[in-house]
């Protein structure tokens, strides 16, 4: 059963196992994002382009709003991913434990307050008043489902850990199903607008979630938990805090660094708005490739550095940015040939169309960049490299508020600058990402690695 809900990743090819354990990653990563495809498609085609707007203005901010969970959820990811390359099966199970009690706890405080905080954070943004009400609705039905993301990403995190990327898609798969047939009813059959989009991907998160985390409890061994592995574990608890509260900070950043762009966005009305959110969908499945490849490496080089493998590391960063690169400039071709017409998948609007297509060949030039942000990443959050998390955070603000600034004041950009602004945060972004890899690599073999192990690491050594 264990070969089945498991795999090491401390032993065999580096890219073959990054590609045996991205693919399930990258078929669940592009269904997740059919949640957001069939919204917008779907209220684009039936609901018409301020509808569509409506829904894209929340999408940075319901980031910011979900970094808290998901950065603590990373957090237990990596400690279990390293006791399990340890080998230390009780410390699994204690850790599986633990991260329930911090995901739950987390996800419920963040869903509250962001429930209450739409309103007021839409308002901040500028968001214009024609598509205020449908934004205010969408983005209260999402904050009200935080709880039932959080149980879908702690189950996944687990069993990512622990090297099994397959499961998480089965119900995935489905959800997706079931969203895009409740999508149609909700929205076109019902008329429900916008509320009947957001009622649909909430049902269809309950159903992947509950479907996940039931299936890990009757399958995978390492979550039968006896009452002892239950308690509370203090030490586990502050490395995962310790682990995940940086990876909070970076997303925060990043999303508060989004919302900053998107306020930009609103400035220039509902038609830049949907162009905007048009290439952001396009854009988020271009991004699954590295996403995937982000994650299989963050679980790969978690498993290592717990069996102490440092060069194994080095060796499987290396195979996946040959994988990400190749596949850029595949992409990149793609939006620079068939862009426009990939926005009108979206939308009917010509002007919108024109405006996304062209939009599309500036952000093009820089998916490479982008590939390498998501590796160097996947390598850095794996080893635990706390402080990497706030600098990258940090780089990609100051792209996404400083550049519109120097853009808009300084040139004759206009409505061009957001996506210069997105191309150029990425290209800052990866070479930060590179330049921090490089440091942490010198230091593997110095002084830095007899004067201060990660707390994670420490936590792993002194137990049985």
């Amino acid at each position: 059963m264990r070969k089945r809900t498991t795999m090491n990743m401390t032993e065999g090819r580096p890219l073959k196992l990054l590609s045996v354990f991205a693919l399930p990653l990258l078929i669940g990563n592009l269904f997740q994002q059919a949640y957001n495809l069939a919204d917008s498609m779907i209220v684009g085609r039936l609901l018409g382009a301020d509808a569509l707007a409506a829904v894209g203005a929340t999408g940075s901010i319901s980031f910011l709003f979900f970094s808290v969970f998901n950065g603590i959820s990373g957090g237990c990811g990596i400690v279990t991913a390293q006791f399990f390359g340890a080998r230390k099966e009780d410390m699994v199970r204690k850790a599986i434990a633990n991260s329930a009690y911090l995901v739950l706890a987390s996800s419920l405080a963040t869903g509250a307050f962001a429930f209450l905080m739409v309103p007021k954070v839409l308002s901040w943004m500028g968001t214009p008043p024609e598509i205020l009400p449908d934004a205010i609705t969408y983005m209260r039905m999402t904050t009200a489902s935080v709880p039932l993301i959080a149980v879908y990403n702690y189950a996944s995190s687990m069993q990512r850990a622990l090297g099994d990327s397959r499961t998480p898609l089965y119900f995935l798969v489905l959800s997706c199903l079931m969203n895009v047939g409740l999508d149609l009813m909700f929205v076109g059959a019902l008329g429900l607008g916008v509320f009947g989009a957001a009622l649909a991907t909430m049902l269809s998160q309950l159903l992947a979630g509950a479907g996940s985390l039931l299936y890990a409890f009757r399958r995978n061994p390492y979550f039968r938990v006896n009452r002892k592995l239950r308690a509370f574990d203090r030490g586990i608890t502050k490395s995962a805090v310790r682990l995940g509260l940086p990876l909070a900070l970076q997303w925060s950043l990043i999303a508060i660094s989004t919302t900053a762009l998107q306020s930009v966005v609103n400035s220039f009305g509902a038609t830049a708005m949907a162009a905007y959110t048009a290439t952001n969908r396009l854009e988020q499945l271009v991004q699954q490739p590295f996403g995937s490849m982000g994650m299989a490496l963050s679980t790969y080089a978690g498993q290592n550095k717990g069996a102490g493998k440092t060069k194994r590391i080095q060796r499987g960063l290396t195979d996946g940015l040959l994988a990400v690169i190749a596949i850029a400039c595949m992409m990149t071709l793609i939006m620079q040939l068939w862009g426009g017409s990939l926005v009108g998948m979206f939308v009917h609007e010509e002007d919108v169309i024109a405006l996304g297509g062209r939009a599309l060949k500036i952000t093009s030039l820089f998916y490479a960049f982008l590939g390498v942000i998501y590796v160097t990443r996947g390598v850095l959050n794996g080893v635990g490299d706390a402080f990497f998390s706030f600098v990258n955070g940090a780089v990609e603000i100051a792209g996404r508020v400083g550049l519109p600034f120097l853009l808009l004041h300084f040139t004759a950009a206009g409505v061009w600058s957001i996506w210069i602004t997105a191309g150029v945060t990425w290209l800052l972004a990866g070479a930060s990402c590179v330049l921090r890899y490089m440091s942490w690599k010198r230091k593997q073999g110095g002084a830095f690695t007899a004067k201060r192990r990660h707390y994670d690491q420490d936590v792993i050594a002194a137990q049985p």
